[in-house]
């Protein structure tokens, strides 16, 4: 029987597009269908063939429901992938959300390219339709965390609690000849919503985030001063403030703070707008009795979720009423990085005003707006137009619900057994680089940094000089 291999068909060389493909025996099994975002040279590979049938891959394991983890699904689906989905329920609830929404939102963009004739291809298509998520939809089988659920041909997949966002996980895969496991994202030691992560059992191969390998997060005397400070100095101004926030999970975490900053008098009550129809259907998710047991035990979900100044602007005639606001406010809308939604329309009217405030909540990734404002943009492209960049441009660190360097050594350290080989994926060429040497000089492990289409046998040495003799 030829040896297990992994390939690397994404998340290497960049944060997005998470895909790994296992092939085992006469199983093939990719982990994570995630989309690629940010840099054109990425994103075009969102339309590229991808490298084999999806009508030869037999599952797709997800360990989360962001969209560079899970939003390729539906093109997958599409092209012709016909097996299962496996996810937790807090995952598959989530991933109906941003999947539709994504779906939505690239119709719309299709559209409205078209009608103004600013994309040069000719016709305007999207990557896939809400039709391809509807049919999607009914590939999804839920698991539970901790249970060990056989895919068929010996293969067995166990999730594992990583605390980024609801129903994350690290998902080991294992046969009687190997195992390896996937971190996913994993989340920081403290989450401010969720309970905190697990530690999954260890494997000979480990394939492991680097997001923040190279970076601590800020660990301030006073948590979120500057944010704090930012809406303090717009609103005395008579401006508005923009929070461009994920959808999933970061507008929960982004409303319990502005809250917790109201009650101790950091910032003054103002009105706060949600305007994001994913993120008000992510809300409801995490309100859902049937997930509760996935929130820390000592949260009050309504005190941060029933704030009395919040509006929610779930339809276009109210979130086009936010463009004539007068006086200050706080407007909450996704994307996080400025990649497409509402935010974008926001953006256009409040960045050429020096009185307003953005405030950038989460990783910018490379070629996305948000990395261009963070970097200091003086204009911003947006719907075929350049909008000149006048607003303050703030940002908070402190929102991260990534890992650091010391987070994800904290991670590795722990599992038990040591892995004989660990992938570093999903980081920048600099954090991941920069995890590579830590884990060498810190633990004294192998370990590799991944490269786009890389194939690797992944079986233990002492199985495959076995298998040698024999």
């Amino acid at each position: 029987m030829a040896p297990a291999t992994l390939t690397f068909l994404g998340a290497a060389g960049t944060v997005t597009g998470s895909k790994f493909l296992l092939t085992i025996g006469g199983r093939r099994v990719l982990v994570d269908a995630g989309m690629y975002q940010g840099e054109k040279h990425w994103r075009s590979m969102n339309w590229a063939p991808f490298p084999v049938d999806p009508a030869d891959i037999d599952d797709v394991v997800l360990t989360h429901a962001h969209m560079d983890h899970c939003g390729y699904l539906p093109r997958l689906v599409k092209d012709g992938f016909a097996g299962d989905v496996w996810a937790t329920e807090g995952t598959a609830a989530l991933a109906e959300i941003v999947l539709r929404d994504a779906a939505y939102l690239q119709e719309r963009d299709a559209e409205h390219a078209t009608l103004h004739g600013y994309s040069k291809h000719k016709p305007v298509l999207p990557l896939y339709t809400e039709q391809d998520v509807q049919r999607t939809l009914t590939h999804f089988r839920a698991v539970a965390y901790d249970t060990d659920v056989e895919l068929g041909n010996g293969v067995t997949c166990r999730w594992t609690r990583a605390g980024h966002i609801l129903g994350s996980a690290s998902v080991r895969v294992s046969t009687d000849r190997t195992a390896i496991l996937f971190s996913g994202d994993i989340g920081r030691h403290d989450h401010p919503v969720l309970r905190p992560r697990d530690i999954p059992p260890g494997a000979p191969f480990v394939v492991v985030e680097s997001t923040y390998g190279d970076r601590e997060h800020p660990e301030p005397e006073r948590a979120h001063e500057d944010f704090a400070a930012a809406i303090r100095r717009t609103v005395a101004r008579g401006g508005q403030v923009l929070i461009p926030a994920f959808a999933v999970d970061r507008t929960e975490v982004v409303l319990k703070t502005i809250g917790e900053m109201q009650r101790d008098g950091r910032i003054p009550m103002v009105p706060i707008y949600v305007n994001s129809p994913m993120a008000l259907n992510a809300l409801r998710v995490y309100r859902s009795p049937a997930h509760r047991d996935e929130l820390r035990p000592d949260l009050d979900v309504e005190e941060f979720l029933g704030l009395p100044n919040v509006t929610e602007t779930p339809d276009a005639d109210s979130s086009r009423e936010l463009n004539d606001l007068e006086g200050p406010a706080i407007i909450i809308s996704s994307s996080g990085m400025a990649t497409g939604g509402r935010v974008l329309h926001h953006l256009e009217e409040m960045l050429p005003h020096p009185r307003n405030t953005v405030i950038l909540t989460g990783y910018q990734a490379t070629g996305t707006r948000g990395r261009s404002l963070e970097e200091g943009a003086r204009e911003l492209k947006l719907h075929g137009r350049y909008i000149p960049v006048r607003a303050t441009i703030v940002r908070d660190a402190e929102f991260s619900v990534h890992a650091d360097s010391s987070d994800l050594m904290d991670w590795l350290g722990e599992l038990d057994p040591a892995p004989e080989t660990t992938f570093i994926v999903h980081g920048e060429p600099d954090a991941a680089a920069a995890l590579h040497e830590r884990i060498a000089d810190e633990l004294g492990w192998t370990s590799a940094v991944a490269r786009y289409g890389e194939v690797v046998v992944v079986e233990p040495r002492t199985t495959r000089r076995h298998k040698d003799r024999a």
